[in-house]
């Protein structure tokens, strides 16, 4: 009882204010970045309609045919038809387009 008294009398120490520090870092850079990105990608799960392109978590890329009640019926490439959680859908599907490098200008 009396460490803490006598820490409390002494005055802010600067491990406390080192620790504060620290844990305002983390939160902005790691947690809060995290949490962003969680609540976007189930925002894009949410707001999937018939037709689009998705892609599961699982790495599944197929076409919405049904979304309701939380199951989202999707349709493959090869014609399968599969039934996913609503919240086993990673996102929509875009696919990047392909990169064209242009020949460089110069000596041949």
């Amino acid at each position: 009882m009396s460490i803490f008294i006598a820490a409390t009398k002494s005055g802010s120490s600067p491990v406390l204010y080192l620790l504060l520090i620290a844990y305002a870092a983390i939160w902005y850079f790691v947690i809060r970045p995290r949490s962003k990105r969680t609540k976007e990608a189930r925002l894009q799960a949410r707001n999937v309609e018939v037709g689009d392109k998705i892609k599961t978590i699982g790495g599944l890329i197929a076409t919405v045919m049904n979304n309701a009640d939380g199951v989202v019926t999707v349709k493959t490439d090869s014609g399968v038809t599969l039934d996913f959680e609503a919240r086993a859908i990673a996102g929509k599907w875009n696919p990047a387009p392909p990169v064209v490098e242009k020949p460089k200008k110069g000596r041949k």
